[in-house]
């Protein structure tokens, strides 16, 4: 994987660099936003050379200890994976869920039978609203045929955005996938502990919470954090608290799934990133430190249990944005303690909108908020 600058001729000497493309080999590009009017003479590169190309843009890029909103990674693939690009996933015509499995399906009969279990890495805009829904549908027609993981892609500003491309198209509304191999199954991990006290979420709408124990989500979430916390919260420095104090779904496993409260209705309604099932049983989580809770070290040694030695491998890292909003500087403390955590040579990435994936190998496809999503990679 390669940093460049998105200048023509930072295009075209990475990919001179690269030397010689075989028939089949193509390109996975992450972009900061700032550099989002460029994608075309990526485009127009790859489509000369007849490389494939998927790719998608975000808030930022994870480069080493840090983050930067300049240039683009590439990561070349000798042989590209299967890969499909969905627009307007929500439309009419076909329910998103039948559109995407129809996409997954067609990429395994591409996909050679013998090996490691693969991965469908599914990158999302972060602005449709039921990905959950979407995952959940998902998992009930495909089970266990593949692993499964993904980000949401975006503006940080939580405004509608074409952030999806492949070598001719620039879409929103839509998904990108990518049936990679199974030694790059990703690891997804946010540190967050489990409180005793839980309380139902009897009235949502998607990601709303219109009523927590039948009153108004926000005096709940007010009585709560007072009680607990001692803070004061009110309508005007709600914004300013909400990100240290995301509400978790309880699941049956025990896991915890967060979700960040991002908007206050005048109704007291809490609109999150991300849906809340009816019913569903919450907790009021208290965003941890930069690598409490033993989470940087329980990713690492996850990450070396699925794929061994890290030394000198590239760390391909989605962190959330949500996170790093959290943790302000600290974040980059929690970079530099995954690099040494891991071992390998160098962290590279996105900041992304929302995680897919689960704490548990093999597990149920889960959309989180505020976790970190990582897989090895060879240097290229």
């Amino acid at each position: 994987m390669r940093h460049i600058e998105m200048t023509a001729e930072g295009i075209e000497r990475a990919l001179t660099d690269w030397g010689s493309h075989s028939t089949g080999s193509g390109i996975f590009a992450l972009l900061p936003e700032a550099e989002k009017g460029h994608v075309s003479m990526l485009q127009d590169a790859c489509r000369q050379r007849g490389l494939a190309l998927a790719g998608a843009i975000f808030p930022a890029l994870v480069e080493d200890h840090g983050f930067t909103t300049s240039g683009a990674w590439l990561l070349n693939f000798d042989q590209m994976p299967p890969y499909f690009l969905l627009s307007a996933i929500n439309a009419e015509g076909g329910s998103a869920v039948h559109k995407l499995l129809a996409a997954a399906r067609d990429c395994l009969q591409h996909c050679q039978s013998s090996g490691p279990k693969p991965t469908l890495f599914m990158v999302f805009d972060g602005m449709i609203p039921n990905i959950a829904s979407i995952l959940d549908g998902l998992y009930l027609e495909l089970a266990n045929r593949v692993e499964y993981a993904g980000v949401n892609a975006g503006s940080e500003t939580f405004q509608p955005m074409p952030c999806l491309f492949n070598e001719s198209e620039v879409v929103g509304d839509g998904i990108l996938g990518l049936l990679l191999p199974g030694r790059m199954a990703p690891v997804l991990e946010h540190g967050f502990l489990q409180p005793e006290h839980a309380m139902s979420a009897t009235s949502t709408d998607g990601n709303r919470i219109a009523m927590i124990d039948w009153r108004p989500a926000f005096d709940v979430y007010q009585e709560i954090i007072k009680a607990q916390y001692g803070i004061d919260l009110t309508r005007d420095n709600f914004y300013e608290y909400a990100v240290h104090f995301p509400v978790g779904i309880l699941r049956a496993n025990g896991d915890v799934v967060v979700r960040i409260p991002v908007a206050l209705a005048e109704d007291g309604s809490l609109f999150c990133v991300g849906e809340i099932p009816e019913n569903s049983m919450l907790v009021l989580l208290q965003a941890p430190g930069a690598g409490a809770n033993g989470c940087i070290a329980r990713l690492a040694e996850n990450l070396r249990g699925v794929q061994g030695d890290l030394a000198g491998t590239q760390l391909l890292t989605f962190y959330c944005a949500g996170r790093r909003m959290h943790l302000g500087q600290d974040a980059e403390k929690e970079l530099i303690e995954l690099h040494a955590a891991t071992g390998v040579g160098e962290v590279a990435g996105a900041l992304s909108l929302g995680e897919i994936g689960s704490t548990v190998r093999w597990g149920y496809p889960m959309f989180h908020n505020a976790t970190l999503v990582c897989t090895s990679l060879k240097r290229t």
